[in-house]
């Protein structure tokens, strides 16, 4: 008989008049890997944030290894063997690993002596889990792959034999990932039990033993991963067909509609984010712009989108420098009145307010429209029949214009950005994280606008962290790291441990 780590049992959770768990039953096996996987607000989170004591179940039971349990609080947790790690990570830049791996549980008063104890410790872990970490090295000085391995190190540190992993490849390279799947099996192999959180299915069919699918706050299946694949846990998740292949043609480019030219930017500190970048993009293609994220591609944008002025270089649109021109208009306002549209990558900060309706967002950044109504007075109805025309052709839901922006799921919100900025006809699109945080559904609809902007002419700049998104919508690939481009390569002849060596600062 199969022996469990985790059960829960008819597990409810509501906040208000919303229901985020609904009669939740899951079996997890001692010493496999277990997907949870499911859309936006399917309820993943709150399940896990109740078995690591954030939250307390309304009703239902938890069992661990085989006895009841009842989880106050994150302590508990610890106490009963389960550690999770978060996807934005727990650590504190300016100590070694070492210190943020005994930080509170330091062992006692005599603190010298806990922490020889801790580096032997943390010796055998490194050793029977393949972590390679130096305890003595800087946190802030490690990538963030090695920083995850830290957080790894500080759940098993206090004893976890259940490990929780929230998006754990969202910030590495596809080499990071597959050192990352090894420590994962490895774990499995000494009999660790772990729970991977994810919205990529291909990873999930990779690493995973068993998955369970949530939607709407229930659980709709639980399988063994070999008896399924990818296409059937979409479908589960969405309930309805959904395609994961992007259909297109192979692109038709025009002329250069964007040239930058030894682009730079310093900071006030004197780092250089943008180092000397040269490239062009054409009217009628993608350009993906692949790298871990914080390695100049936000920065790029920014400048691009005139949210910023670069140190030096040229941004000639259409073969005009936009840098030459002296208008006293504010940078961004001059860029989007030209034609060029920006779709930024934190939606929340630089694309929506979120205390306005969902007809006053639809016009951000372009409320001078004079469409809108007459000199300094909006038309309403107007505003309100844009924002319905919106949500008629991008499928927003709930189909209501008059509704709070920041009520609607982040797929819903990144359909509002991006029927305001295609609405407004732009020659040249920059696009940061299109789907991030978006459900499978929505992933698909965006994907296949976006290719139908370009075979319309349009020119595309497209920042991913996402590999796989960058594989199937570009047609060219330029990989950033440190503040360079690192290489170009074409979207046919590319792949992933090519593109990975390049994100990792190997030049091409």
């Amino acid at each position: 008989m199969t022996e469990f780590a985790i059960e829960l049992t008819g597990i409810n959770k509501s906040f208000g008049a919303v229901q985020a768990n609904r009669d939740v039953t899951m079996s997890i096996a001692k010493g496999s890997i277990h997907g949870v996987i499911g859309e936006n607000g399917a309820g993943k989170s709150t399940l896990m944030s109740i078995l690591y004591g954030y939250y307390q179940a309304d009703s239902g039971s938890i069992r661990i290894n085989g006895r009841d349990a009842a989880i106050r609080n994150s302590q508990e947790a610890i106490g009963l063997g389960i550690g999770m790690v978060h996807q934005h990570f727990m650590l504190v830049d300016t100590f070694t690993v070492l210190e943020n791996i005994v930080l509170g549980a330091e062992g006692g008063r005599l603190l010298k002596q806990g922490m020889d104890q801790a580096r032997e410790h943390l010796k055998a872990l490194n050793r029977d889990y393949s972590l390679e970490v130096d305890p003595d090295a800087i946190v802030g000085d490690l990538g963030v792959g090695l920083q995850q391995r830290v957080e790894i190190l500080k759940a098993l540190y206090r004893g976890a034999d259940v490990l929780i992993l929230d998006e754990p490849t969202a910030v590495l390279t596809p080499q990071e990932a597959d050192h990352l799947f090894h420590i994962l099996r490895s774990l499995k192999e000494q009999g660790k039990t772990v729970i991977l959180i994810t919205h990529k299915l291909r990873e999930v069919m990779d690493i995973t033993d068993n998955v369970s699918v949530m939607r709407a706050g229930t659980v709709v299946a639980n399988v063994h991963t070999r008896e399924v694949d990818k296409e059937k846990l979409a479908d589960l998740m969405v309930g309805r067909k959904v395609s994961l292949k992007v259909d297109k043609a192979a692109a038709k480019p025009g002329a250069a509609a964007l040239e930058i030219k030894g682009l730079s930017l310093t900071d006030a500190r004197g780092v250089k984010l943008l180092d000397n970048l040269d490239f062009q993009v054409r009217a009628g293609e993608i350009v993906g712009v692949a790298g871990v994220s914080g390695n100049g591609q936000s920065e790029l944008l920014e400048v691009l989108a005139g949210m910023r002025a670069p140190t030096a270089g040229e941004i000639v649109y259409k073969g005009r420098d936009l840098l030459k021109d002296k208008s006293r208009q504010p940078r961004a306002a001059r860029y989007r009145r030209l034609g060029i549209g920006h779709i930024p990558e934190d939606r929340s900060r630089e694309g929506l307010v979120k205390a306005f309706s969902m007809f006053e967002n639809a016009i951000l950044g372009y409320h001078d429209d004079p469409a809108l109504g007459r000199g300094p007075w909006y038309s309403r109805r107007k505003l309100v029949a844009r924002a319905r025309d919106f949500i008629g052709q991008f499928d927003i839901r709930p189909a209501n214009p008059l509704l709070r922006v920041g009520l609607l799921s982040g797929g819903n919100q990144q359909k509002v950005v991006l029927a305001r900025e295609i609405h407004a006809n732009p020659d040249v699109l920059l696009i940061g994280q299109p789907t991030r945080g978006v459900d499978i559904g929505a992933i698909e609809f965006i994907h296949k606008r976006l290719i139908q902007l370009r075979d319309e002419g349009k020119a595309i700049l497209l920042v991913s962290v996402e590999l796989d998104e960058i594989l199937a919508l570009a047609d060219r690939i330029l990989v950033m790291a440190g503040g360079q481009i690192t290489g170009e390569v074409a979207a046919k002849d590319a792949d992933a441990t090519s593109l990975g060596l390049l994100m990792g600062g190997h030049k091409h």
